[in-house]
């Protein structure tokens, strides 16, 4: 429930409850009418008294609308993911910030009225693409026979890919707002106000497309094509223009029922306007358009919603990530290696600040989510609870028990085991946690499918174990033989953390890392590796001394593994 948290949501630093602030501060600047209303509503909230402000003031029950778009050229992917995770998160801060009594709704929005531009490479039956191109893609057929059309195919599986994550949401399909009248009264009104427009948008372009631009894309009655083609009358009596096909000819055709489609800045516009949007999210790289499209809005009589713009991700290069390169993440590689919660963490986390999307920063970003979870179910942390990432990332509602075993460990546990199913994992995990099971630790089971992966595809290939140098040598004995004088029943983690320290300490390894380093070099093939106490507490006494002798054997080379 997110009620009953308003005390603690105004006080919250983190990002999402910053962003509901300004959204309720938007939300009682535009819904009351005078400054005394304004006063006596913010004066109500600030008390807490949230019922009483929407009984004073029934304007402020209007919902707040959050938005989000989709191109529905191509799949959903890890972009889009984001593209509704980050409003989610501060529309739950939102609904805390006002005790869930002021309305609100998240609406998606699919881009199908546009053209297809761009054939994909991921889909079969290329030739009916190519027949259609620059159609719509809701008139595009689908190449996968499934659906009326190409759009209708991607649409069906964006509501799939957002069930799947349990959103909250809306669906709304631009073709049927532009065919079913939902967006007539703002197209008459580009129509009628087509000059300003174009003072607006004529500016940002260059001298040649200044020459032809218009904010409408007439769909061509003969081909079905969405055209760049010139406005060559505006009849404001009838509600139509008149542009040239294709062939050439002059046409009449109204602004309005989907017979065009406008630009997609002047676009952003009017859907903001038409369905009166206060919320929307966008990268770095649309702050122009997104001045640009405020303007236009408010030349078709609407209020620009709230915005954040947020840094874009770069691969392991530090180079942006584009969709026609294929460098970075997929939404399925994430997915196959870490939990759908590692992902809205990284989500989370300091948004305006750019950050790599590669592989190797998923069992980081899994660890942190369950050392947040676990914090947040200690009452450990931040000083208001609301500040815990886990927080909004479960949208207000965190699972109460977080994983007893690290991401990490675990990928540890895989390799030193030679791991190839969960079997083998949790026959080592249930003498660690006596009593439990898959059922009783389900975060546990799953963190563990993605350890395997994870270690398969990356781990495995790159081990490259070593032989101890005479020193390490000297070290591992001197360890062995402390792990082995540990009284029985008292092979707890600290207590072998303690004997490593002080193997290491007493063979003069300075800096002291150095020496858990060759720890994981030479008992595991990697350059890092967990706190090794918790690995020997949960991979066992016998099986680490085992590593360790089968590292002091003569013949212990590149090779080397412990045979389970």
């Amino acid at each position: 429930m997110l009620t009953g948290l308003s005390h603690l949501a105004r006080e919250a630093r983190s990002w999402p409850f910053e962003q509901a602030r300004i959204l309720l501060a938007r939300h009682l600047k535009l819904r009351l009418d005078s400054d005394a209303e304004r006063d006596l509503a913010a004066t109500l909230i600030e008390a807490g008294k949230i019922g009483e402000a929407l009984d004073a003031l029934p304007a402020l029950r209007r919902p707040v609308v959050f938005q989000c778009g989709y191109g529905a050229s191509g799949l959903p992917h890890l972009g889009t993911f984001g593209e509704v995770a980050r409003p989610t998160m501060v529309r739950a801060a939102f609904r805390a910030l006002t005790d869930d009594a002021i309305p609100t709704r998240l609406i998606v929005v699919s881009d199908d009225m546009d053209g297809l531009r761009k054939i994909p490479d991921n889909v079969p039956n290329r030739q009916i693409l190519e027949e259609d191109r620059d159609k719509p893609v809701t008139s595009v057929r689908d190449p996968f026979g499934e659906h009326p059309s190409f759009g209708d195919h991607n649409n069906a599986r964006l509501r799939a890919f957002l069930d799947g994550f349990g959103f909250d949401y809306e669906f709304v399909s631009a073709t049927q707002c532009y065919r079913s009248g939902r967006f007539d009264e703002v197209l008459l009104r580009v129509l009628e106000r087509f000059d300003q427009v174009q003072a607006i948008m004529l500016p940002t372009l260059g001298e040649e497309r200044r020459a032809t631009y218009s904010p409408f894309l007439p769909i061509s009655p003969k081909s079905g094509r969405v055209l760049q083609a010139p406005t060559l009358e505006r009849r404001l009596d009838a509600g139509t223009i008149v542009f040239p096909d294709e062939d050439g000819t002059l046409t009449e055709v109204p602004v309005t029922g989907g017979a065009v489609k406008l630009q997609w800045r002047p676009d952003w516009a009017a859907r903001w306007t038409a369905l009166e949007v206060d919320y929307e999210m966008s990268g770095k790289d649309l702050v122009d358009s997104s001045r640009i499209s405020s303007r236009v809005c408010k030349v078709l009589g609407g209020e620009p919603p709230e915005g954040f713009h947020y840094e874009l991700f770069m691969d392991e290069h530090n180079q942006k990530i584009s969709k026609s390169k294929g460098n970075g993440l997929t939404m399925e590689e994430w997915l196959r290696y870490g939990a759908p919660e590692s992902l809205a963490y990284y989500m989370f986390v300091s948004p305006k600040s750019a950050k790599r999307l590669y592989f190797d920063v998923i069992p980081k970003a899994t660890d942190e989510y369950l050392q947040h979870l676990d914090g947040y179910n200690r009452g450990a942390g931040a000083a208001n609870r609301l500040d815990n990432p886990v927080w909004s990332v479960h949208a207000g509602e965190p699972p109460g028990k977080s994983s007893p075993v690290s991401f990490s460990l675990l990928l540890n546990l895989v390799s030193a085991a030679n791991a190839s199913d969960k079997t083998i994992l949790w026959g080592f995990l249930s003498r660690y946690l006596p009593g439990a099971t898959p059922k009783s630790e389900p975060l546990l089971d799953r963190l563990a499918g993605y350890a395997l992966n994870y270690y398969e595809d990356f781990v495995l290939p790159a081990k490259q174990f070593r032989p101890p140098s005479d020193k390490e040598r000297a070290a591992f004995a001197d360890l062995a033989a402390r792990l082995r004088r540990l009284p029985a029943g008292r092979q707890d983690a600290e207590l072998v953390q303690n004997e490593v320290y002080e193997a290491g300490k007493a063979a003069g390894f300075e800096p002291l890392r150095t020496w858990f380093q060759a720890l994981y070099e030479v008992l595991l093939g990697q350059s890092q590796g967990p706190r090794f106490g918790s690995f020997a507490a949960i991979f066992g006494l016998d099986n680490t001394l085992g590593l360790i002798e089968s590292a002091l054997r003569p013949e212990a080379a590149a090779t080397s593994k412990l045979d389970l």
